[in-house]
């Protein structure tokens, strides 16, 4: 870790998770995480209201736990960086609000970055800096995407997504009908190591000939999942959950897993990273693994703690922002549900910057920023 890389502060409030990283080029300092996972569960999944409130609640004690546990100062900041998109609207705001608020009181330039690229920079807090072109495998609760990347803050190129359900979210509407709670992909990770992943063949969607080779499809594996526990349940059976939650969760990484390996070999990349929530999965990994050895390809996976959502993904992808000169955002950035992931993050003109107003330390609050 050198003194003259970037040090850049991360904002994360896409969902339910608020998150505040801080690093230091390639090096993580801190990864502060305030959850809100707990409060939605009784509803069976994120209420974006209670989301947003549970972020406003959360915001400054996190960063300030993020800035003791790196040992810097605020003003010691090269820039702060902040999830501009895609997630839900209210909860984003929230952290982009944050993020201006900072970025101005301090004179530090801004960021708005992409969630979607930035699970994919976290890879060099573990794995070190990124290949040229990067294959990426991104799996959560919104999102199951197959992406090119070129250049990380620059130029991202989608191959694949999903049409429907996404693996996640499919994840949570099956541990839903087995009444395991929410969220569902831990605990059926866990109930499927007990289970025999053939003991029922579930259907694998969009793998036909014919079928588009990078899309995936999980919602006709949700009924059929659904459907088969319903049949039981009618005929007065039990159900085996454990065999059901490893049947089920083989058709998704097996999926997965196929079309990943196959975009590397389609497109002569010869490495593959994995991120997002479900990439904490234990099967998804050992699969990955097994199929990127016997294809020559190298995989790199960050530790699951950096898969689900945090600040130290978006600090990541910021801190690469700086380091390659991209022109920061403006301080009229504005919150963008539905972010496209071509936009690694969101560049203003160049002159409305907040480190480019001279007055801006006039409004600083020496109590604030320790």
């Amino acid at each position: 870790m050198a003194a003259d890389e970037p040090l850049v502060l991360g904002i994360e409030t896409s969902c339910d998770e608020t998150g505040v990283g801080i690093v230091r080029g390639t090096t993580l300092l801190a990864d502060a995480v305030a959850s809100s996972v707990d409060t939605h569960a009784r509803f069976g999944g994120v209420v974006p209201e209670i989301a947003s409130r549970a972020h406003l609640e959360a915001m400054v004690p996190t960063i300030e736990r993020a800035l003791k546990e790196a040992g810097v100062s605020a003003r010691d900041l090269d820039g702060i960086a902040v999830t501009s998109g895609p997630g839900l609207a209210g909860a984003l705001l929230v952290g982009v609000s944050a993020a201006k608020a900072y970025a101005y009181a301090l004179g530090k330039p801004l960021y708005g970055v992409n969630h979607l690229a930035s699970h994919i920079c976290v890879d060099q807090l573990e794995h070190g800096p990124l290949p040229e072109p990067t294959m990426a495998l991104l799996v959560s609760g919104g999102h199951s995407s197959l992406l090119l990347a070129p250049d990380i803050t620059a130029d991202v190129r989608p191959l694949g997504a999903t049409i429907d359900d996404a693996a996640g979210e499919a994840f949570d509407k099956i541990a839903r009908v087995l009444d395991l709670g929410f969220p569902g992909g831990p605990v059926i990770d866990r109930l499927a190591r007990e289970g025999d992943p053939k003991a029922i063949a579930f259907p694998r969607g969009l793998t036909g000939p014919r079928d588009a080779p990078y899309d995936f499809s999980f919602s006709g594996l949700k009924t059929s999942v659904a459907r088969w526990i319903e049949a039981k349940r009618a005929a007065g059976e039990e159900v085996p959950v454990r065999d059901v939650a490893a049947s089920f969760q083989e058709a998704v990484v097996d999926v997965l897993t196929r079309k990943a390996v196959r975009a590397c070999k389609d497109e002569g990349v010869d490495h593959l990273m994995i991120g997002g929530g479900v990439a904490a999965n234990s099967r998804l990994r050992a699969l990955a693994q097994e199929r990127c050895e016997r294809a020559g390809i190298r995989l790199r996976v960050p530790r699951p703690k950096l898969c689900t959502d945090n600040g130290a993904m978006v600090a990541a992808l910021g801190a690469e922002m700086v380091a390659r000169n991209r022109l920061p955002s403006d301080l009229e950035l504005s919150a963008d549900s539905s972010l496209p992931v071509t936009e690694p993050h969101v560049p203003g003109t160049a002159h409305t910057h907040a480190h480019d107003h001279d007055h801006v330390h006039e409004i600083s609050k020496d109590n604030l920023y320790s």
